[in-house]
């Protein structure tokens, strides 16, 4: 790290985590692909730890929440939702009603800014499984809004069970890659394994310490040199970063059916990556204003890069300032 380079730290050490730490353990990392971008698990490694069937553990982790949730793939569970018919109830496996019972929290709370039913305005403008030719028309948009959204939806908890009421489609990219990285933490935390950080496609969770007594160390995801780099010391919290400066303009406004342009990368350190990754792409969508409130009511610890009339404006939420070291 350099010397002056802004830090993040979490305000308080949990002592319990810090149980079994010891400096000699050997660090392990293991790494593949998953959802169309990269896991990697880096960990200190207690006696008598199988690392290859760590390895096939979360493998089979990661097939099981993507047979459910990628709407990507024609077989899996969100797809066969979307193609059932208007009124029919679904029953749900626990990870995809954690996962959209979280979402329609989320969903709820910000006014529709963050909506898991918005699959067919991401399929009208290329950003699912079928590319496009050109972008949607007027007409389309407006007829997808038509339809609307989370609020089309109705999930029974106690059962488990979801059903539409109108033809809208599910989409949980927002959430369900964070949801995957919990499950990763928590799988190696079954497993006796509490010092470690599990990271899918930039987001993260880190439990515990490294065994040279340094926290888990991230550095938040930058634009180029638009900003200063942060480094985040990651203690029993999860961060997720939403923005369009690798993928180009791909996050739309569920209220209005089309991308966003102000938000060029938002950050939301949270307990959990879940909830990190659908509210930084909640407040990613939000215009500033908005964001801001959001950000403050809901105690979120928020950094943003948005694109003003005066240039690229960087702002921290109160809970994200209190985080701040030099």
């Amino acid at each position: 790290m350099s010397k002056g380079q802004p830090r993040l730290l979490v305000p308080e050490i949990d002592p319990a985590a810090l149980g079994g730490w010891r400096s000699d353990l050997p660090m392990v990392e293991l790494g593949g692909a998953t959802m169309g971008t990269r896991w990697r698990a880096m960990f200190a490694t207690p006696a008598a730890c199988d690392v290859d069937s760590v390895a096939k553990a979360v493998e089979r982790r990661l097939d099981q929440l993507v047979s459910q949730m990628s709407h990507w793939a024609a077989d899996s569970l969100i797809s066969a939702f979307n193609r059932s018919p208007v009124g029919q109830w679904m029953s749900l496996p626990a990870d995809f009603a954690a996962v959209i019972g979280e979402a329609l929290d989320v969903a709820a709370a910000t006014d529709g800014a963050f909506d898991p039913a918005l699959g067919r305005l991401v399929d009208l403008w290329g950003y699912g499984p079928q590319p496009v030719d050109a972008p949607p028309t007027e007409d389309a948009v407006a007829a997808a809004l038509h339809l609307g959204g989370w609020q089309q939806l109705r999930f029974d908890p106690a059962a488990r069970r979801l059903q539409r009421v109108a033809d809208v489609r599910l989409d949980l990219s927002g959430i369900a890659k964070g949801y995957a990285v919990d499950c990763l933490s928590a799988l190696l935390a079954g497993r006796g394994i509490g010092h470690s950080l599990v990271e899918i496609g930039g987001e993260f969770v880190g439990r515990g310490m490294r065994p040279d007594g340094d926290p888990w160390w991230v550095d938040l995801e930058l634009p180029g040199s638009l900003a200063l780099p942060l480094r985040l010391a990651l203690h029993q919290c999860a961060i997720a970063t939403s923005g369009d400066y690798v993928r180009g303009r791909h996050t739309i406004d569920p209220r209005t059916g089309k991308p966003m342009a102000h938000a060029l990368s938002v950050s939301v350190v949270h307990r959990s990556a879940m909830l990190a990754d659908a509210w930084a792409t909640a407040l990613s969508v939000a215009d500033p204003a908005a964001m801001k409130a959001l950000a403050e009511t809901n105690n979120l610890a928020a950094r943003a890069l948005i694109r003003q009339r005066e240039g690229l404006v960087e702002w921290f939420s109160p809970a994200m300032s209190r985080m701040l070291v030099d």
